[in-house]
């Protein structure tokens, strides 16, 4: 999100300060996703013109990088792995104080020249890590003044938390940019300053003498220059449609595993995540779920909880690492990425993804939660016949009550805004419009256009 006055990424998602108890109920049919070809691994440019994707999918984009001890890897789903190690490396590990030595290989992307040049950026990637090996991606960038950005660290992260504690890393910046968690913002928009280029560096390491490789299939970064806007221009009701997505509520888990943030308020994210997570079909198995407390209902949220957990921000909340996670089921993709109207979102839902959106707001704001917030994630799911949002908002006191309607104007004004006003009037930042997207790694022709159309390959 654009930032005059820059905040932490804590503060930026902590989630709903109370649930509300509304909802109902409702049905409608959910797409299939079934097995096409996807051609992946090129740029997209939302409608909007407000936001620049690229991502590296593809084995001929894997293979225009530079590697360091990676290899590419062809298949259904071309990706990068460790080769011949470059070297290694000692990690002292800041969560837990210990250190290990690793084998690692690098892959460096080409430069990507952004048709937006940015004050924001926010990598993604999907990989899967196997036991005894993580990775790490850092971008490198170039200002419209011909200056370079140093390396930033836009996250360490293994699916496990046996290795290594995924995590951002904090304190990072130029005197120029910064890194606030999971993005990678200029310090003064108003300067006029953006960055217009960047590369990605792909670290992938293992236990010394190991055969096992992480392996990444899909590596990108979205850009973008969200104007300071209090308001935006109110769009025109499409098709209606509503996709059945599980229902799962947030607060049913206050006080749960404060190792993981103590549930409830603070996991809006990995619940919304979830939910998307199993409309495709796919869910953790009774193994993976074995640690978690039986007495708990719905186990696979906290078990969502953990494996986003980012133990520097010390919540569920990091973006990349809920796409991440996400991407761990099989033959799931996750971005994070930015859409200019409801328009953006009709299109998606008339292809059978639904999304996780981000938004915040004051209690009098949102008619009908019942909550202010100052970043909240949520799952919208359809439209009705009068354009307004179905949301599984999990804000809500129970699984039953998560369905929600909230006005259409309403919604997209708190969620596409960057700039709003806080309880005790101070201008603060809004979500300008941030959204997780997760689709299957071979999506229908449909859904592939309806991907396309805002700016997602």
């Amino acid at each position: 999100m654009t930032r005059s006055h820059p905040m932490s990424r804590r503060t930026v998602l902590t989630a709903a300060i109370a649930a509300a108890a509304a909802g109902g109920t409702g049905s409608a049919s959910a797409a299939t996703a079934d097995v096409s070809a996807f051609a992946g691994g090129t740029q997209a440019t939302a409608a909007t013109s407000l936001v620049d994707n690229r991502a590296w999918t593809s084995y001929t984009d894997w293979r225009s990088g530079t590697s360091a001890g990676s290899r590419v890897v062809a298949g259904a789903r071309p990706g990068v792995v460790i080769g011949r190690p470059a070297g290694t490396i000692d990690y002292t590990d800041p969560h837990t104080g210990q250190t290990a030595t690793w084998e690692y290989a690098e892959w460096t992307s080409p430069v990507h020249r952004l048709s937006v040049p940015s004050t924001e950026a926010i990598a993604s990637w999907n990989a899967h890590t196997p036991a005894g090996t993580w990775l790490q991606v850092e971008l490198k960038g170039t200002y419209t003044d011909g200056t370079d950005t140093p390396w930033y660290v836009m996250g360490r992260w293994a699916s496990g938390d046996q290795d290594i504690k995924r995590t951002s890393v904090d304190d990072q910046g130029d005197g120029k940019s910064s890194i606030w968690t999971d993005t990678f913002a200029i310090d003064d928009p108003a300067s006029g300053l953006r960055l217009v280029s960047y590369r990605l560096r792909l670290t992938l390491y293992r236990t010394p003498g190991s055969k096992a490789t992480p392996t990444v299939w899909r590596l990108g970064a979205m850009g973008s220059d969200i104007p300071d806007r209090f308001t935006v221009p109110a769009s025109t009701p499409g098709s209606a449609r509503e996709l059945i997505v599980p229902r799962y509520s947030q607060s049913i888990h206050a006080g749960q595993y404060p190792e993981y943030d103590n549930g409830g308020e603070a996991w809006c994210s990995p619940t919304s995540s979830q939910m998307i997570i199993e409309y495709w079909g796919r869910k953790p198995t009774a193994e993976d779920l074995a640690w978690v407390d039986p007495s708990y209902a719905d186990p696979q949220v906290c078990h969502a909880a953990r494996f986003t957990y980012d133990y520097q921000y010390e919540g569920c909340g990091n973006w990349p690492f809920n796409a991440a996670y996400a991407a761990t089921y099989k033959d799931l993709q996750g971005v994070v990425t930015r859409l200019g109207s409801l328009t953006d979102l009709e299109t998606l839902i008339g292809a059978g993804i639904p999304a996780i959106t981000s938004q915040s707001f004051l209690k009098e704001e949102l008619t009908g939660a019942g909550y202010g917030t100052s970043g909240h994630l949520m799952t919208v799911i359809g439209f009705t016949a009068d354009g307004d949002v179905i949301a599984n908002d999990p804000a809500s006191p129970s699984d039953e009550a998560v369905r929600r309607v909230y006005d259409r104007r309403e919604w997209e004004n708190i969620w596409l805004r960057a700039k709003r006003y806080n309880s005790t009037g101070k201008v603060v930042s809004g979500t300008g419009g941030v959204c997780y997207l997760y689709f299957p790694a071979r999506p229908t022709p449909q859904q592939v256009r309806a991907l396309a159309a805002v700016g997602v390959r």
